[in-house]
C-alpha cells in the first residue's frame, strides 16, 4: 500500500523526556509484539517500552529491518542529536519510518545516502500514493468504522481488539490503517489526515477495495463528526469506507471537545444518529452494531453500572476494551 513497512522493527526513541512522549512505540509495541524487537535509547532517555535495548548493530544482527522512530517531540521534529543515528541506520541496512511532521527525506545528506544504498525513508504521515475521487459505488465484502464523540476516545484500540477478536474465531478479518501509528501497526496504510481533501473519500475506497463477501476491513477511525477542528476528516472517512458496522466510541469524563473548551460533548444518542446519516449516504443498510467505552477514570462498580446504562437505554452491547473485551460486539456482527 502506500506506506509499506517492512517488520522486524527496532524501536527508536531518542531522548524521550517521559513515557508519554513514547506513546506511538507504545502503541505498536502492545499491538505487534512479535515485530518489536528491540528499543534503541540515546542518553536521556526517560521511556522505556520493556524491550530489549539494542544499538544499531545488534538491531541487526537480531533481524531487524526498520528503524521505527516512535517518539514525538514538541513541534513533531527531528532532534539533532537523532541525526547522526539516522545516518548510521542506512549505513548498516536499515529502512527508517517516521510519523512526525518533518519529513525524514528534509535531514541533509540522507535522502542520498538512502538512495545510494538501496534503502527506504518512509515518511508515513505523507501519503505518496495518487488517489482518485470518490465514486461511492459499493463493493463487495464488509466494512467496520468506529466513530466517536471526540478525538482520542479510543477508535484505534477499539479497531484493533475487534480484529484480534474476530481474527481469534476464524473470521477474515484485516485492521486497515488511516492514522501514522496505525500505520506501523498493520505495516501500511494511509494517514488520511494528510490527504488532499477532494480526496480523502477517494484514499479510503483505495485502502478497503473489493474483497470476499465475508471478509471484514476493520477501519481505523479518525476525529469526530462534532469536533470543528476535524470533522471534515471524519466525514470523508465516512463515506469512503461505506461503513455496514459502526461502533460508537466515547471518553464518559470529558467536559468538552478535546481542545475546543466552548464545545461540550455531543449527546451519544445524537450522535449515533448523526453518523449514521452520514453513513448511510453510501451504504443505505449501515448500521449501529455496539458502543466502546473507555472508563479508565471511573472504578470498576461505575465503569459497569455506566455500561449497563447505555446497554439498556441503546439496546446495543456496550463494552470497555481494555476491561472486558469486545466479544459482545462481534456477536452482534451475525
Amino acid at each position: 500500500m502506500s506506506s509499506e513497512v517492512q517488520h522486524p522493527y527496532l524501536m527508536f526513541l531518542g531522548d524521550a523526556p517521559d513515557q508519554l512522549a513514547a506513546k506511538t512505540a507504545a502503541g505498536v509495541a502492545h499491538w505487534r509484539p512479535t515485530w518489536c524487537l528491540g528499543q534503541l535509547r540515546l542518553d536521556g532517555c526517560n521511556a522505556d517500552l520493556g524491550l530489549p535495548d539494542m544499538d544499531l548493530e545488534a538491531g541487526r544482527e537480531a533481524g531487524c529491518k526498520t528503524l521505527i522512530v516512535g517518539v514525538a517531540n514538541r513541534g513533531g521534529r527531528f532532534s539533532p542529536a537523532w541525526i547522526d543515528t539516522f545516518h548510521r541506520a542506512i549505513d548498516l541496512g536499515y529502512d527508517i519510518a517516521s510519523g512526525l511532521h518533518n519529513r525524514l527525506t528534509s535531514v541533509p545528506g540522507l535522502a542520498e545516502k538512502a538512495m545510494e544504498a538501496g534503502k527506504r525513508l518512509i515518511d508515513v504521515r505523507h501519503p505518496t500514493q495518487d488517489f482518485e475521487v470518490a465514486n461511492g459505488v459499493k463493493r463487495s465484502g464488509k466494512r467496520l468504522l468506529p466513530v466517536g464523540t471526540d478525538c482520542s476516545v479510543g477508535k484505534m484500540y477499539t479497531a484493533l481488539a475487534l480484529e484480534q477478536e474476530m481474527r481469534a474465531r476464524g473470521m477474515k478479518a484485516d485492521f486497515r490503517a488511516t492514522g501514522q501509528t496505525g500505520i506501523f501497526i498493520a505495516g501500511d496504510g494511509v494517514s488520511v489526515d494528510a490527504v488532499i481533501a477532494d480526496f480523502i473519500s477517494g484514499s479510503v475506497e483505495w485502502l478497503t477495495p473489493e474483497n470476499d463477501p465475508d471478509h471484514w476491513d476493520v477501519v481505523e477511525g479518525q476525529g469526530s463528526l462534532f469536533h470543528a477542528s476535524f470533522a471534515g476528516v471524519t466525514t470523508g472517512l465516512i463515506h469512503g469506507a461505506q461503513p455496514d458496522a459502526l461502533v460508537l466510541c466515547h471518553e464518559p469524563t470529558r467536559r468538552h471537545m478535546r481542545g475546543l473548551p466552548t464545545y461540550p460533548l455531543p449527546d451519544i444518542g445524537l450522535c449515533m444518529e448523526r453518523n449514521l446519516q452520514m453513513a448511510q449516504l453510501t451504504n443505505p443498510d449501515a448500521r449501529f452494531v455496539g458502543i466502546s467505552v473507555n472508563t479508565q477514570a471511573l472504578d470498576a462498580s461505575a465503569a459497569r453500572k455506566l455500561l449497563g446504562d447505555l446497554e439498556r437505554q441503546y439496546k446495543l452491547p456496550a463494552v470497555d476494551p481494555v476491561r472486558e473485551g469486545v466479544s459482545s460486539i462481534v456477536d452482534a456482527l451475525n
